[in-house]
């Protein structure tokens, strides 16, 4: 019997000093693709225990970041935060060490605390307002975090000047010049030890209170405090922990951090779908505990580690489908934001739910559909011609009130106030209102599902082109579209998903576990899309081999 969403046990918990330990002890071999540094949508993850994530890997990474930012003309401070995994802190202080033998200006928290991804993307757009794209006096920044991934992970992620995940170009670089630097035993890598560091060499930077008093020109706070919203904030152990005490103190919202507790274990989270720990707010599993407690408040909220992803508990529905409140935000949105520019477009991955097109062909707004990878945001949002980017893996961000970016990387704080937001202006909660856009357009059977696939398999699945498929219907529909790329922008989507008119699938490994993910959806209900995910299953069981 699956213990998905069940309390974790002793014998589901990580050994935090033997995983810190070999951080320190384990070296890597970059001729094994397994211990190599490589980059996913935006950042190396991996673990020490398998040799993946350890101080070597950090140092070349680090230096590879330093000697990135030289090419490109970047002298600027940057801006480092960590996440609450065992392997954040470790991490941080060996990027430190390089970091500063190389003179460059290094902004820490000034709390000596954790540092959610959107306020360190805040914090870039922050400095570099009013710079030229070529000004050598922008700012940068990496975040330590795997994100939602296992406690035994580690993450470390470089957002470049515009303040978003970092493009392939970038990455790219970063990676293969990190993997030399390995290979040559860490010869050219410049490292001053963290005891001989003076601490006035080292910046300081408020992240928190930067991030968190700049919420009111983003969101209407005081809509939120009049209506008496109450709040349940789950941070699920992560860095968003003191932002949502703060939050509650600065606007006085009636707002309750249910969980206020930081373990590196984990040891309060439910299973997930795997029957690991993994602090993901978009699953019904991880998310369990919370969901049963959704009768004692408006609002409860989730997020990642690293507060990058949001998941909202309604008292009428529990958790919402990821992709339900997307279109619902966008809905939103789009109504209550007139100060958006006229022509600013919805931006979608190409893997999110066929509403969110109906609702923005609704408003009358350009849908943009690009692939999987918030990246593909960054450019939209700092011109203000995308007004509101999201992932149907919970991960999204919109402009300010005024029409101006705000972070160029997924917001899981402001997703979670938005929807008490919505609740305190429409009286109505985002499940509530969900139901009235299913009642307008159809509904909504989708789904995502993991599973196990070999990096060689992933490898094969990437590859898939419009021609692996050769049918001509798809559970009992014409097939309109066969993409490889994006209609969006055009690029590749690292898979291949397939369209009828009331039903599509897609397919395409995980850049961070060995798992490929088969999303699917229907409009025609759960039959339907259970006949479109076997069809799908087939293709991509040919795919790799099966």
């Amino acid at each position: 019997m699956s213990r998905a969403g069940q309390p974790a046990e002793a014998s589901d918990l990580i050994d935090v000093d033997e995983l810190i330990s070999a951080y320190y002890d384990r070296k890597p071999d970059a001729s094994i693709p397994e211990q190599r540094v490589a980059f996913g949508t935006s950042g190396h993850r991996g673990s020490s225990l398998s040799t993946s994530f350890n101080e070597d890997h950090i140092l070349a990474t680090t230096q590879a970041i330093v000697d990135y930012r030289t090419a490109q003309g970047i002298a600027g401070p940057l801006f480092l935060g960590r996440d609450t995994h065992g392997l954040s802190l470790p991490a941080e202080r060996s990027a430190v060490e390089v970091l500063v033998a190389n003179g460059v200006d290094v902004r820490l928290d000034s709390r000596d605390s954790w540092v959610p991804t959107p306020a360190l993307s805040h914090a870039i757009l922050a400095y570099n307002k009013g710079r030229a794209l070529d000004d050598p006096g922008r700012s940068d920044g990496i975040v330590v975090t795997p994100s939602h991934n296992p406690p035994r992970d580690g993450g470390f992620k470089y957002n470049p000047p515009n303040g978003g995940p970092a493009d392939t170009d970038a990455t790219g670089w970063i990676a293969n010049r990190a993997n030399e630097l390995i290979s040559a035993g860490l010869e050219g890598v410049n490292r001053t030890a963290l005891k001989d560091i003076d601490a006035d060499t080292l910046g300081a930077y408020d992240f928190r209170d930067g991030y968190v008093r700049d919420l009111v020109n983003i969101i209407d706070v005081e809509a939120i405090a009049r209506a008496g919203v109450r709040i349940g904030a789950d941070p699920l152990g992560g860095a968003s922990v003191e932002y949502w005490a703060h939050i509650a103190e600065v606007y006085g919202l009636d707002l309750t951090v249910v969980n206020p507790d930081v373990d590196p274990t984990w040891k309060f989270m439910t299973l997930d779908w795997d029957e690991k720990i993994r602090m993901d707010p978009s699953s019904p599993s991880a998310m369990a505990s919370l969901v049963e407690r959704r009768n004692e408040y408006d609002i409860l909220t989730g997020n990642d580690a690293d507060a990058d992803r949001h998941g909202i508990v309604t008292p009428d529905a529990g958790l919402m489908n990821p992709n339900h409140y997307l279109a619902v935000a966008i809905d939103y949105l789009f109504s209550h934001r007139d100060g958006w520019p006229a022509d600013a477009a919805v931006g979608k991955t190409l893997v999110s739910s066929m509403i969110i097109d109906k609702v923005a062909d609704a408003l009358g707004r350009t849908l943009l559909e690009v692939p999987v990878g918030f990246k593909w945001f960054v450019p939209g949002l700092l011109d203000g011609s995308v007004a509101f980017g999201g992932e149907e893996s919970a991960g999204a961000s919109f402009l300010r009130k005024d029409g101006t970016v705000w972070t160029t990387d997924k917001d899981g704080i402001l997703l979670c106030l938005l929807a008490a937001e919505i609740l305190a202006v429409t009286g109505k909660t985002p499940s509530q209102r969900y139901a009235e856009l299913e009642q307008q357009f159809g509904s909504s059977a989708y789904q995502r599902v993991d599973a196990p696939a070999s990096p060689a398999q992933k490898a094969q699945l990437a590859k898939l082109s419009p021609e692996a498929v050769s049918a001509t219907e798809l559970a009992g529909e014409t097939i309109t579209a066969k993409l490889s790329h994006a209609p969006g922008n055009g690029a590749a989507i690292g898979g291949l998903k397939v369209q009828t008119e009331h039903a599509w699938f897609a397919a395409r490994p995980s850049g961070t576990e060995d798992v490929y993910k088969l999303y699917a959806e229907s409009l025609r209900g759960e039959d339907h899309l259970r006949e479109v995910q076997e069809e799908a299953r087939a293709v991509v069981s040919a795919a790799l081999g099966g």
